[in-house]
């Protein structure tokens, strides 16, 4: 009986790290150099945005340990769903990744930086946006289209 409930256990808990990584795919954990590969290379270009995408981007700094942040999760999660194609929302780890935090003077958590299809500018938002002001921001500044409805 003992052994149906450790496997049982561990069976579930596998399950649940698969079902959050599926998730995990549609936004991407990226480091300082996947940053100057994917996005901009500000060592290079410091003084104009040359952007290397080629959709509009989400870029949200945050940490773990930062309750707001965790609170940003699901909403980028169905962001990331919803705009999939139109829309890359990468995430980066203050705690792992502080160069990169530095670089953009983050200081406070969450910060989220959007940077439109076209690449002309970056916009920042420092604090946990609602729902409705982030798919806003999404509709009417980077993908400039409002989702169809179905």
């Amino acid at each position: 009986m003992k052994r149906i409930f450790v496997f049982s256990f561990l069976l579930l808990m596998a399950c649940a790290t698969s079902c959050s990584l599926e998730k995990d795919k549609k936004m991407q954990h990226i480091t300082y150099q996947d940053y100057i590969d994917k996005i901009w290379d500000f060592e290079k270009h410091p003084d104009s945005l040359v952007f290397k995408g080629n959709t509009a981007v989400i870029i949200d700094f945050y940490s773990k340990s930062c309750r707001p942040c965790m609170m940003l999760l699901p909403i980028m999660e169905k962001m990331a769903e919803e705009y999939e194609g139109d829309l890359t929302i990468y995430k980066v780890n203050v705690d792992k990744e502080p160069a990169l935090a530095k670089a953009f003077r983050v200081k406070g958590l969450p910060v989220i930086y959007y940077i439109p299809a076209s690449g002309s500018r970056i916009k920042r938002q420092d604090g946990l946006p609602s729902e409705e002001s982030l798919r806003t921001i999404i509709e009417q500044e980077l993908i400039d289209k409002p989702k169809q409805e179905e």
